[in-house]
């Protein structure tokens, strides 16, 4: 029989109405992270929006990476749990290998229009069945030894990001 092997992608939106600590940390840290980078790329002060500088402004599209240096220490807190994702259990449990920081919306003299996301990948994962919205699933490393499962629902944010094949 063949092993669905899978990796998850999961979507975390932060904007203003942040309420969770980590979340206002990640939003105001990378706000001003902007607002300095940006500079670079504004030196005339021509452009007010990420948008317009993305449009305008050439090399723009390095403002990710750039202003993801700002939060890459929040996201060594998480010690490579992806947040928000819990199993059937209510367990935190979705071990992430790597992550990409992208800034939606941002306005130099507005806060309240900054929103970024950061897309947690998840490792890979045997996905055994689905039962009505919810992914059965274990980790890879387990194939052939007793194997502990998880239900983790199907949510907004949340997509199988890849799947492959293996027979066994």
């Amino acid at each position: 029989m063949a092993n669905r092997i899978i990796t998850l992608c999961y979507r975390k939106i932060i904007q203003s109405t942040a309420v969770k600590p980590w979340e206002k940390l990640v939003f105001e840290d990378s706000y001003a992270e902007f607002k300095m980078q940006a500079q670079l790329y504004n030196p005339e002060k021509k452009y007010r929006s990420f948008a317009e500088l993305m449009q305008h402004a050439p090399g723009a599209e390095q403002l990710h990476f750039l202003v993801s240096a700002a939060i890459i220490g929040y996201v060594q807190q998480l010690n490579q749990i992806v947040p928000d994702i819990l199993n059937t259990l209510g367990k935190h449990f979705l071990q992430f290998d790597h992550f990409q920081f992208e800034i939606i919306n941002s306005d130099i003299q507005d806060k309240s229009k900054h929103q970024v996301a950061i897309n947690f990948y998840s490792e890979p994962l045997v996905w055994h069945d689905t039962v009505h919205q919810y992914l059965l699933v274990s980790d890879k490393r387990a194939i052939g030894q007793i194997t502990l499962t998880h239900l983790l629902a199907l949510q907004p944010y949340l997509t199988i990001y890849s799947l492959q094949t293996e027979t066994a």
